[in-house]
C-alpha cells in the first residue's frame, strides 16, 4: 500500500471537500510558461511556496508597516502584517469551503510591491513617477511576480498561476482600487481573492490599533466614541474584570479580529445563499462582492479607520518620520535620474526597453528601509 498522497490524490480529495463556487487546483487555467506539474504539490501550493521563497518576500521583514524602525522589535513590519493576513485568509477560506492554498498564496503575495517606509514611500514614488503613470503598490506586486523576480533560467517572474495573479490584479480594499487589466477581465476577484482582501483590512486595522496603543500614540480614552472598541472593551471588562490595563488593551485589539472575521463569515454565507453561484465564474460575474462585512460592521470599521487615519497615520511623530522618508527617497530618485550609471548593472540593462523612470521606481520600491537609508547617507 502506497502511503504517499501524490498530487492527483490530493486534487481528488480537494474537489470533494470544496464548495462548487471554489477554485479547485485541478481546474486552474495554468501558467504563462508551461511547466511539468509537481508530483506532490498542487499548483496553488507551488504558488504559495514560490512567494515565500522569493527575495521580495524576504525583504518585507525590513519594510515599514506604519511605525518606522526605532530599534523596537515590537511593532509590525510589512512581513508580520503579511503573515497575519495569510493566517486570517486561510482560516476564513477553510470555513467557507473554498481553496485555502489559493487564498493563502494571494495573501502572502499581496504586498510584495510595497516600497520602503510604508504608505509614505508609496505616496512619494507616486509623485515622483507621476508623468510616467505614477506608482501603486498593488500594480507593483503584480509586476514583482510577473517580471521583477527571476529565479528561473527560462523565464522572468515566478510564473504563478493565472488565478493567483488575478487575485493580485483585482486586490481591492477601502484604500486600494485596482485598474482594469484586459488579461484578467472585468468583474470580481475569485472568492479566495476577495477573502484575502478582507483579511488584509481586518489585519491592518487590528494591529495598527494595537501598535498605536502600545507605543502611546493614542490612549484608551481617545477611543471613547469608537463603537467597535467600546463593544470590545465592554466584553473584555466583563470577561476579565481584574485584568491589567495593558492586557485589556491587547485583548481588545485581538478581539477585533475575531468579531470582524465572524461577521465576514456570516455575511458571506448570507450572500452565497442569496446569489447561489454554481462555479467560480459566477462569482466573478456577480454584480457585488460576495465576501463582505455586513453593512453595520462595515460602518463601524470605517469609523475606526477614519480615527486611525486622523490620530495615528497623521500623528506628529509619524509625520516627522515620514518627512525623513520623503527626503531620502526623493534624493535617491533625483540622484539616479541625473546619473543612471549609478544604478546596478542589471537595472541599467533595462533602461532602453522600459525607460529610466520605471527602472528607478523598480529599484527604489524593492529596497528595505535600512538599505534605502544606508544608500542615502553613504551613496558610494
Amino acid at each position: 500500500m502506497d502511503c504517499l498522497r501524490n498530487r492527483e490524490t490530493q486534487e481528488r480529495e480537494e474537489r470533494k471537500k470544496l464548495a462548487e463556487y471554489a477554485l479547485a487546483s485541478a481546474d486552474s487555467r495554468g501558467r504563462r510558461y508551461l511547466e511539468v506539474e509537481h508530483p506532490y504539490r498542487s499548483c496553488f501550493q507551488r504558488d504559495r511556496d514560490r512567494v515565500i521563497h522569493c527575495a521580495a518576500f524576504r525583504r518585507l521583514e525590513a519594510k515599514t508597516q506604519v511605525f518606522l524602525d526605532d530599534g523596537s522589535d515590537y511593532y509590525r513590519t510589512r512581513l508580520t502584517h503579511t503573515i497575519e493576513v495569510a493566517q486570517i485568509a486561510r482560516t476564513a477560506a477553510r470555513i467557507l469551503s473554498v481553496n485555502e492554498d489559493l487564498a493563502e498564496a494571494a495573501a502572502l503575495a499581496h504586498d510584495l510591491g510595497h516600497p520602503p517606509y510604508g504608505h509614505c514611500g508609496e505616496a512619494v514614488l507616486n509623485d515622483l513617477m507621476a508623468e510616467s503613470g505614477g506608482f501603486e503598490h498593488n500594480r507593483q506586486s503584480l509586476r514583482v511576480v510577473e517580471y521583477l523576480e527571476h529565479p528561473y533560467p527560462d523565464f522572468r517572474g515566478l510564473n504563478l498561476t493565472y488565478e493567483t495573479r488575478e487575485c493580485l490584479a483585482k486586490h481591492e480594499t477601502r484604500h486600494d482600487h485596482p485598474r482594469f487589466q484586459k488579461e484578467y477581465g472585468p468583474g470580481q476577484a475569485p472568492l479566495e481573492g476577495q477573502i484575502a482582501d478582507l483579511a488584509d483590512s481586518v489585519a491592518y486595522n487590528s494591529h495598527d490599533l494595537d501598535d498605536a496603543l502600545a507605543c502611546g500614540l493614542i490612549v484608551e480614552q481617545d477611543l471613547d466614541e469608537i463603537e467597535l472598541y467600546q463593544l470590545l472593551r465592554g466584553k473584555v471588562k466583563q470577561q476579565f474584570p481584574q485584568a491589567h490595563r495593558f492586557a485589556r488593551q491587547l485583548r481588545c485589539a485581538k478581539g477585533l479580529i475575531d468579531i470582524l472575521v465572524s461577521d465576514v463569515l456570516q455575511e458571506t454565507a448570507r450572500r452565497l445563499k442569496q446569489i447561489r453561484p454554481k462555479n467560480s465564474d459566477e462569482v466573478r460575474k456577480s454584480s457585488l462582492k460576495i465576501a463582505s462585512l455586513s453593512n453595520e460592521r462595515q460602518k463601524q470599521l470605517n469609523q475606526l479607520e477614519d480615527f486611525l487615519f486622523e490620530k495615528v497615520y497623521h500623528h506628529p511623530e509619524v509625520v516627522r518620520a515620514q518627512q525623513r522618508a520623503r527626503e531620502e527617497l526623493t534624493s535617491l530618485y533625483e540622484r539616479f535620474l541625473r546619473e543612471p550609471a549609478k544604478l546596478p548593472q542589471r537595472y541599467q540593462q533595462r533602461i532602453d526597453e522600459q525607460g529610466v523612470v520605471q527602472v528607478i521606481g523598480d529599484y527604489l520600491a524593492g529596497m528595505t528601509d535600512r538599505f534605502c537609508h544606508r544608500l542615502y547617507i553613504c551613496p558610494t
